[in-house]
C-alpha cells in the first residue's frame, strides 16, 4: 500500500507495537495518516512518529473519536465561551467488564510488550484526550494499576469475544486492569479519573462531568445525544441539570443529518474525525486531535505508569 501511487492515505489500526514502523514508512513515501490509540508503545516511539511526519509534510490524526460527539463539540463552546468560568473538576470514568472471566484468552491486548499498558492506554487514553480537549495540559498527577487475574490461557478469539483456549497452558498478564489517578492541571483543574476492564455490568461506559464557577456539564457516551448543564445563575427553585437533547442544528455536525430530534449514532463520531481529516488535506491545515495531541498523551500514560512504580507525584 505505501509502494502505491494510487492510495493517499494510511489509516493504522493494527496492534500498538506496530504503529511507529508503520507511520514512519507512510510518512516517508508521502502519505497522510490516521492511526488508532494509544499513538506508539512509548514516548520515545510516539516522538519519532510527529517528527516523521512533520519532516514529510504529510497530514496526520489519531482516532480519538470521543471529541467528535456534538455533544462534546458543544461542550468545548460553551467552556471556551466562558459558560462555565473557571473550571474547578474534571472527573471521567471508562469503564468495561469483558475481560472479567479468567478463562478468557491472553489476547494481545493483555501483553504488554504488544499493546503498552492495558486499560489505561486502551480507554483511559480516551479519557486523558478528552481532559485535554476540553480542559487543557496536565501538571502533575499520582496514580495506581492494578492486575486483577495474573495469568490466563494461551489461546486465541473467535466468535466475537467468546474465549478458546489453547488447553491448560496459561501464561502472565502483563498490563493492568484497571487505573485510578488523580490530576492537577495546569490551569489549576483537580481532575480525577478511573478505567476498568473488571467493572461488571458496564459494556462501555465512557462519561464524565466538569465542575465550574459559573455552571456544571455531565455527559455520558451510553446517551451520547443528551447533555445535561446546570447554570449557577438560574432563579432559586429551578436550579437543577436541564437535559438538551444535542440534534439541534446550533449543535457541531449535526446539522448535516437529520432534522432536531432524529439521533445519530457511534459510527457518525468516526464520519465526523474522516469529514475533519479530509478538510484538512484539501484546505491545507493540520486537523486535530494529531500526532502532536499523541505524543502529549503518550506523556501522561507514561507518567501514571511510573507513579504507579514509585508510589508519588510525577510533574509532566
Amino acid at each position: 500500500m505505501i509502494e502505491r501511487d494510487d492510495i493517499d492515505v494510511i489509516d493504522i489500526v493494527t496492534p500498538n507495537h506496530t504503529h511507529a514502523e508503520i507511520a514512519i514508512a507512510a510518512a516517508e513515501a508521502g502519505k497522510h495518516i490516521i492511526s488508532e490509540k494509544p499513538l506508539a508503545l512509548t514516548v520515545e516511539e510516539a516522538e519519532q512518529m510527529y517528527e516523521a511526519v512533520k519532516k514529510h509534510k504529510v497530514k496526520h490524526m489519531i482516532c480519538h473519536n470521543y471529541r467528535y460527539v456534538p455533544a462534546v463539540q458543544y461542550i468545548k463552546k460553551l467552556i471556551d465561551d466562558g459558560r462555565l468560568g473557571r473550571i474547578y473538576h474534571f472527573r471521567a470514568n471508562y469503564l468495561q467488564d469483558w475481560i472479567m472471566d479468567p478463562n478468557f484468552p491472553l489476547v494481545w491486548r493483555l501483553k504488554k510488550e504488544v499493546s503498552g499498558s492495558g486499560a489505561l492506554g486502551d480507554i483511559g487514553a480516551h479519557s486523558i484526550d478528552l481532559a485535554r480537549f476540553l480542559i487543557g495540559e496536565f501538571k502533575e498527577l499520582v496514580g495506581t494499576t492494578e492486575t486483577f487475574i495474573k495469568e490466563r490461557p494461551i489461546g486465541e478469539m473467535s466468535g466475537g469475544l467468546k474465549a478458546q483456549s489453547g488447553g491448560n497452558e496459561v501464561g502472565e498478564v502483563t498490563v493492568d486492569d484497571a487505573v485510578a489517578f488523580i490530576a492537577r492541571f495546569e490551569n489549576g483543574t483537580l481532575g480525577t479519573f478511573e478505567a476498568s476492564r473488571f467493572a461488571g455490568g458496564n459494556r462501555n461506559k465512557n462519561k464524565f462531568e466538569i465542575n465550574g464557577e459559573k455552571g456544571s456539564v455531565r455527559w455520558d457516551m451510553e446517551n451520547m445525544n443528551n447533555l445535561e448543564v446546570f447554570f449557577q445563575d438560574d432563579e432559586p427553585g429551578l436550579q437543577g441539570f436541564r437535559l438538551i437533547n444535542c440534534t439541534e442544528e446550533h449543535h457541531p455536525y449535526v446539522g448535516a443529518y437529520w432534522p432536531a430530534g432524529h439521533i445519530i449514532g457511534y459510527e457518525h463520531t468516526f464520519i465526523h474525525l474522516i469529514h475533519e481529516f479530509m478538510k484538512g488535506i484539501v484546505e491545507d491545515y493540520q486537523p486535530t486531535p494529531n500526532f502532536e495531541d499523541g505524543v502529549k498523551n503518550q506523556k501522561v500514560l507514561e507518567a501514571i505508569d511510573q507513579s504507579s512504580e514509585t508510589k508519588q507525584w510525577v510533574k509532566l
